[in-house]
């Protein structure tokens, strides 16, 4: 997938004429983008459909239509539109209890980089805030964002039908989740050349 441009974005009088439309198609392809991983961690995988829809949404609230500024949204959200030999999510830990939360992000330091995808017998793991470290030496922050690198072997036995499982080996976090659903696992392929 190629990275947005000025031009493939609606004015804002457009976007306004069309964003419900938009809003509903982007959050029903959205449920078969998720997965969640434990009781506690949610992956968003994100393509350029969500990502423009993302732009759009911040340059609806900040009332803007400068170039300038349009291209800084761009620069921000482009690294997440995945390459074709990866995937790109949004990681959310959540806990619904704010001081249960405190105290968790502390237990789960460095959870973003205990991420990993198996693909058939091919475990690969994920590469984490690449853009800036978001765990310092007491705690974790609640939002990552990750990159699954693909090589050929694993996209080949993933589109052969191999098994799709997304984990975390973390400490005090092991959960893995198997992608039983055709949908979820028809958007992931999707996103791959």
């Amino acid at each position: 997938m190629k990275p947005l441009t000025l031009s493939d974005l609606p004015s804002v009088a457009d976007y306004a004429a069309g964003r419900d439309a938009m809003r509903s198609l982007v959050i029903a392809a959205k449920k078969s983008r998720q997965v969640r991983i434990g009781e506690n961690v949610t992956l968003l995988f994100e393509n350029r459909d969500t990502v423009k829809y993302q732009i759009l949404e911040m340059l609806r609230i900040e009332k803007t239509s400068d170039p300038a500024a349009i291209q800084d949204e761009l620069d921000a959200y482009n690294p997440l539109i995945p390459a074709g030999s990866d995937w790109r999510a949004t990681m959310l830990v959540e806990f619904e209890d704010a001081d249960e939360r405190r105290v968790q992000l502390k237990y789960l330091r460095a959870v973003e980089h205990a991420v990993y995808v198996r693909a058939g017998e091919h475990r690969i793991a994920v590469l984490a805030d690449e853009d800036m470290e978001r765990s310092d030496e007491e705690k974790t922050s609640a939002v990552h964002f990750l990159r699954f690198p693909l090589g050929a072997e694993a996209k080949a036995a993933l589109r052969a039908g191999a098994d799709l499982v997304f984990g975390i080996d973390h400490p005090r976090y092991r959960y893995e989740t198997p992608i039983s659903d055709p949908a979820v696992r028809a958007s992931l392929l999707g996103d791959l050349d």
